[in-house]
C-alpha cells in the first residue's frame, strides 16, 4: 500500500497527518518535499540521493523513535540533481521492503505533486476549515483524479470545537470520501515540534482515535495487487 499525503496550501499538517498515519500503518514515511523538506532530519543518506542514484533506498530509511523515515535533504544543490522520474520505482521498492508507505507531498500544484500522487495507490487530503485551504484541497483532488488515484479521506485539520455551517458534509458530498476531523490540541504541537507521533507522546490525545480511524479507512480502501505496476507509472504531464 502506497498513500500520499497532500492538500495543496502549505501550513496545514500535511507533514504531521504524514508522519502519524505511518506510525499507526506500521510503515514508512517518505519526505517528498525536494524543495522544502518539513519531517525531521535523518542521520545520514536521504532521497536527493536516492533520487540521484548515490545510495540505496533502504541505506536511507532512518528510524526515528518509533517511526522509519526516508527524509529528504535541505539544498538546492540536492534538489536539482534528484532525478524525479525515479521517485515511483524508489517507493514501489519501499512498498516491497516495508508493506506500507506514506509520502509526504509538498505544497502547491507543481510537477512534483503529481509525480508523487501518481505513484500512490490512494490520497489523503488535508485541509483546515479555512476557504484558501478548501479550495487548494478541492484542486488536489482534481488532479488525483486527473491521475487516477481516488481520493481515500479528507482529514479536517486544526479545527476548534464543532465545525462551523456543516463544512465537513460539504466535503464528504464533493469529495465522496469519509471527513475526519482533527482539533487543534497542544500535545498535537508538541509532538510535532519532538518530530515523533501523538500517540507516542501523548497516547490519551484525543486526536489519537481520529489518526487511527484514518488508517483503518487506508487499509480497508486500498486493496490492491501488488504485483501491477501500472498504477505507479502514470505520467504526471496533467500538471505541464
Amino acid at each position: 500500500m502506497i498513500v500520499a499525503v497532500g492538500g495543496g496550501k502549505g501550513g496545514v499538517g500535511k507533514s504531521t497527518l504524514a508522519l502519524n498515519l505511518a506510525h499507526e500503518l506500521d510503515g514508512v514515511v517518505v519526505d517528498g518535499d525536494l524543495a522544502a523538506a518539513d519531517l525531521p532530519r535523518g542521520g545520514g543518506p536521504d532521497l536527493h540521493d536516492v533520487l540521484a542514484d548515490r545510495t540505496d533506498p533502504l541505506e536511507a530509511v532512518d528510524r526515528r523513535g518509533p517511526v522509519r523515515l526516508l527524509p529528504c535533504g535541505r539544498t538546492l544543490a540536492g534538489a536539482r540533481a534528484a532525478d524525479l522520474s525515479a521517485f515511483p520505482r524508489i517507493v514501489r521498492r519501499l512498498e516491497r521492503e516495508f508493506g506500507r508507505v506514506v509520502i509526504d507531498c509538498p505544497a502547491g500544484l507543481a510537477r512534483d505533486v503529481g509525480r508523487q500522487l501518481a505513484s500512490a495507490h490512494a490520497a489523503v487530503l488535508v485541509t483546515t476549515p479555512t476557504e484558501p485551504a478548501l479550495t487548494d484541497a478541492m484542486r488536489t483532488r482534481q488532479v488525483a483524479l486527473d491521475l487516477e488515484t481516488p481520493v481515500a479521506a479528507v482529514a479536517l485539520n486544526r479545527t476548534s470545537g464543532a465545525v462551523p455551517d456543516g463544512i465537513a458534509e460539504r466535503i464528504e458530498r464533493t469529495v465522496s470520501a469519509p471527513v475526519r476531523t482533527l482539533e487543534e490540541r497542544s500535545a498535537v504541537a508538541d509532538a510535532q515540534r519532538r518530530g515523533r507521533p501523538v500517540a507516542a507522546v501523548a497516547p490519551d490525545c484525543p486526536a489519537v482515535e481520529p489518526l487511527r480511524a484514518l488508517a483503518r479507512r487506508l487499509e480497508r480502501c486500498t486493496t490492491h495487487d501488488p504485483d501491477r505496476s501500472d498504477a505507479h507509472d502514470r505520467s504526471p504531464a496533467v500538471l505541464d
